[in-house]
């Protein structure tokens, strides 16, 4: 089988593997991707064909951004997804559990670009990236780990990149205009189920700096020749551990000088 094919088969498998719930599991060894070249290749192919369902690319999720979650994972760099258009949401919002094989949330800063990053002239820098930046927001990642098995994680990397990074869609605070006043790696930012702190961190618990994790995704499209665009929307990883939500939980992100983001799952 040629490489084309087996990358077809591979997001042909994963949209089947979704259409009809099936708890996350290897791709199969016949179409499987052998490198992480390989494993974005499946990825850009299953958006492709989730595209009539749930929109087109509208941004990026960029995930494993911290070194826990590397060494738990074995794999020592971020990886990335897509978001699928029609898979925002605005806060407050309701969330269907049911929608999903198994909801986690995550805490993170957003940011949505006003300008180009184009292929050239890549790589960018920190200040490319924040001239192309026009507003931050707290927000939330909704990830469908589709009740997997974490002692399988590791030797899964690339069945996991290839199923677009677990990405379920995202919930969007009110966007922050003037965020250049705040320092986004001092930043705090506290998570709430049902009225108790589940989990806190800082913009610098994502790689050092949360534009650092941009700068990385940028270069890293640009590499596979992809760009990002204005009006886009990139989840620059979670600063609080991700809690996995049932229904009548209530859920509130705040982030010190940048906003709040809440959700309520039925």
């Amino acid at each position: 089988m040629s490489d084309d094919n087996r990358i077809v088969q591979a997001a042909q498998f994963l949209l089947e593997e979704h259409r009809t719930r099936k708890p996350f599991g290897p791709i199969p060894a016949s179409c499987a991707a052998h490198t992480v070249d390989e494993a974005y290749a499946v990825q850009e192919a299953f958006h492709a064909l989730m595209a009539a369902t749930h929109g087109p690319v509208a941004g990026y999720k960029i995930a494993l951004t911290t070194p826990v979650m590397q060494q738990m994972v074995g794999f020592h760099e971020p990886v990335s997804g897509a978001i699928l258009a029609q898979t925002i949401q605005q806060s407050p919002c309701t969330i269907r559990s049911t929608d999903y094989g198994r909801l986690g949330v995550e805490c993170e800063i957003a940011v949505r670009l006003e300008a180009d990053l184009p292929v050239t002239p890549a790589p960018y820098s920190r200040d490319h990236i924040t001239a192309a930046i026009g507003a931050v927001m707290a927000a939330f990642e909704l990830i469908d780990d589709r009740n997997a098995d974490y002692a399988q994680f590791a030797p899964q990397i690339f069945s996991i990149i290839a199923d677009n990074a677990w990405n379920g869609g995202i919930v969007l605070g009110p966007p922050a205009t003037d965020w250049r006043t705040v320092d986004l790696a001092a930043v705090h930012g506290t998570m709430v189920i049902n009225d108790a702190v589940v989990g806190e961190g800082y913009g610098r618990d994502v790689m050092g700096h949360p534009l650092d994790a941009l700068v990385w995704l940028a270069n890293g499209l640009a590499k596979r020749g992809k760009r990002l665009s204005r009006g886009m929307v990139v989840m620059t990883g979670s600063i609080v551990a991700t809690k996995f939500v049932h229904p009548g939980d209530r859920v509130r992100f705040c982030m010190d000088d940048i906003g709040e983001v809440r959700l309520s799952v039925a």
